[in-house]
């Protein structure tokens, strides 16, 4: 398959608003609780903790899917990869099917990493989004410091150009997204 149609298939993957859909079953919209974002913790809000965790696990697996069928089976490498492991964040940040609105893509990059890494950088990641959260109770600051511990961790233990480059392009949409985070009190 041609680099375009991975891109087209992966940031499709990641449009996909499951918070949104699955939500709607329990007559609540997740856009409308929480901080309006169509994700996994406005769905735990919007309907519980078995709809949050379904919502969770389709959103990982929306963005693990096309990455890893990219990375782990056609052995896809350089650039195309990099831009393949940006499109599912992208599609979950900026949804088509949410007239270019979305989340923010906190569960569909886990799952790029799942697709890069396997276990790996994801094991990293939750244990450092945990132990942050817990220090500061906030998800932006949380998710600053543990952006810079995953590229610590790289630079020092598998220093992978396309790792390095992949965590730099993701890390710009993150932490744009979660930029309102650092003004609430």
């Amino acid at each position: 398959m041609p680099t375009p149609a991975w891109l087209v298939f992966a940031f499709l993957c990641g449009a996909l608003p499951f918070s949104v859909w699955l939500s709607h079953l329990t007559g609540v919209d997740s856009r409308q609780v929480g901080d309006g974002n169509p994700g996994a913790t406005n769905a735990l809000k919007a309907g519980g903790k078995w709809l949050g965790l379904a919502v969770l696990l389709l959103d990982v697996s929306k963005s693990a899917a096309p990455v890893g069928l990219a990375r782990q089976i056609f052995h896809l490498q350089g650039w195309p990869m990099l831009l393949i492991a940006f499109a599912p964040l992208l599609g979950h940040a900026y949804s088509p099917f949410l007239r270019f609105r979305g989340g923010k893509a906190l569960a569909a990059a886990l799952g790029a990493w799942i697709g890069l890494t396997l276990w790996e950088i994801p094991a990293l990641a939750l244990a450092s989004l945990t132990f942050w959260f817990l220090i500061f109770k906030k998800s932006g600051w949380s998710v600053l410091l543990t952006l810079l511990m995953i590229g610590l961790y790289l630079i020092i233990f598998h220093p992978d150009p396309l790792l390095l480059q992949t965590l730099g392009l993701q890390s710009a949409l993150l932490l744009w997204k979660q930029r309102r985070e650092w003004m609430r009190p």
